[in-house]
């Protein structure tokens, strides 16, 4: 690029691949950004300049917005790039077909992909959609590992080189199975049941790697945000291999031993990791397993009478029922329903999963009246020094929960510790001439502590003395202390993984 503007390099990515792994160049074909009037940007002139040193000008290709221009996002760092792209189709399949090289670039074809992309950032999207030039620009790039060797090797899928085929190796001396290569596909064609088993064999040998490496990193499987991503995509190898590979019992954590054979001196945390990997995929296939029999028997029987009926289409209700009570994450239906050519009401599934938000949130709701001030000023803490002292009601509220009613008080001053910090809240007693209330809780709320009482004092506007338990608050400081040394020494035996939620 510009070199006033860009960093400067001392060679090209293309004397990188020709020069040093050796790729043939006239295989290899690059897309320079089109230009987009609309947004008053020229087509890429300059990379397509720098791109004419190296490869003929009919290997140099205009790439639309689509393909061609890179943003993060609705905002933020953007602009044009530049791609790479390698014919690693037969010579036979070439002549065949009569078609260049040039023809089949970003055009899905699978013998036709790219390898690296170079990223020119010198935009920054506003949010009204507009773009202003950054005050530096930069060139981000990325490279397909996996396609490079696949190129280096000579092979014409990425699960034919020796990073995928130990995997799938083992897979087939637990399964008994055979996986037919590329070549081999070539040579004789296979069944539609072979071809689900090559599939199969992808699927899990590349989950695999996500789910070990993404533990290894900390990252365990749950039920919502990054961890739910997780745990659905270790679910659907399990399914290939369940409903292909004849394993119905785990079968992904025994393929954890030659992941680590093969990546562990590459990446030493899956060697550090590899106990907890195993365990957690055994246990993850074990929990999914003993549901997946009886949730793919229903959807089974559902697609059966949509086909009696003449529809195409699952009802949304129905998948809905399959992810709650089965487990079933909505793109593994999707993905069951597709292979028998049906599609699933994905709106009405959404609707179904918004009721049911509604409904935990109707169940966990909390009524609060309002506060009822008896006397204005601020609250004063003095728990750190003690556990007695006099005070009076500053407000009150009554609260409904699941029909449970009970009272929260804020004194003018008090002992009582609000729960804080991962350490519960104090509980005690208010005593005034004529009663005593007792305090079940207490939480912080605004920077203050808050007093839970069952019941309201019959002279809310006495005088109290408010007493913390303090048995109860020497034994939960003391588990608090000791939850911390426990947090340590679990990582100092275990390792860096644990975490305390």
């Amino acid at each position: 690029r510009d070199l006033h503007s860009f960093p400067t390099r001392r060679s090209s990515d293309l004397d990188l691949l020709v020069d040093v792994l050796k790729l043939n160049p006239a295989d290899l074909y690059v897309t320079v950004f089109e230009g987009s009037p609309e947004e008053n940007i020229p087509r890429d002139d300059e990379a397509a300049k720098y791109w004419a040193k190296h490869v003929p000008e009919d290997h140099i290709i205009n790439g639309n917005k689509h393909d061609n221009f890179w943003e993060m996002g609705d905002t933020g760092p953007c602009g044009p790039c530049s791609e790479i792209h390698v014919d690693s189709r037969p010579e036979a399949e070439r002549k065949a077909s009569g078609i260049s090289g040039r023809d089949l670039v970003n055009k899905d074809d699978p013998q036709v992909i790219e390898i690296w992309n170079l990223v020119f950032m010198q935009f920054n999207r506003k949010a009204d959609g507009s773009l202003e030039k950054l005050s530096m620009n930069v060139i981000d790039t990325g490279m397909g590992f996996e396609r490079l060797v696949r190129m280096m090797q000579g092979k014409h899928s990425n699960y034919d080189t020796d990073v995928f085929q130990p995997i799938i190796k083992a897979e087939q001396d637990i399964t008994g199975l055979k996986y037919f290569t590329f070549e081999e596909e070539t040579v004789s064609p296979i069944s539609k049941e072979q071809d689900n088993i090559n599939v199969a064999m992808r699927v899990c040998a590349d989950h695999l790697r996500a789910v070990s490496f993404s533990i290894a990193d900390g990252q365990l499987p749950s039920n919502a945000k990054a961890g739910y991503v997780i745990r659905r995509i270790l679910r659907r190898a399990v399914r290939y291999a369940y409903t292909f590979l004849g394993q119905k019992d785990g079968f992904l954590y025994k393929l954890v031993p030659t992941l680590v054979h093969e990546m562990g001196d590459a990446f030493p945390e899956l060697k550090a990791q590899q106990q907890l990997i195993t365990k957690v995929i055994k246990e993850e296939e074990d929990s999914f397993l003993r549901t997946l029999d009886k949730g793919i028997s229903l959807l089974d029987k559902a697609m059966e009478e949509l086909k009696a009926q003449g529809k195409s289409q699952l009802d949304g209700v129905q998948a809905f029922r399959l992810f709650d009570t089965y487990g079933f994450p909505l793109d593994l239906t999707e993905l069951i329903c597709r292979e028998n050519g049906f599609t699933v009401d994905e709106e009405q599934f959404n609707i179904e999963m918004q009721k049911q938000k509604e409904r935990a949130r109707n169940a966990a709701a909390v009524e609060n009246s309002d506060w009822v001030e008896l006397k204005a000023g601020e609250q004063q803490f003095v728990g750190y020094d003690y556990s007695e002292y006099e005070c009076e009601i500053l407000r009150y509220r009554k609260v409904t929960q699941k029909k449970n009613e009970f009272y929260e008080i804020v004194l003018s001053a008090t002992p009582f510790y609000g729960e804080m910090g991962g350490q519960v809240g104090d509980q005690g007693v208010l005593v005034s001439e004529n009663e005593t209330i007792e305090v079940i809780d207490s939480k912080r709320e605004n920077g203050q502590t808050v007093h839970i009482v069952k019941q309201l004092p019959k002279e809310p506007t006495a005088q109290f003395m408010a007493c913390v338990d303090t048995d109860k608050r020497d034994a939960s400081a003391a588990n608090h202390t000791t939850t911390h040394l426990l947090d340590y020494a679990l990582k100092q035996v275990l390792g860096d993984h644990v975490e305390q939620k």
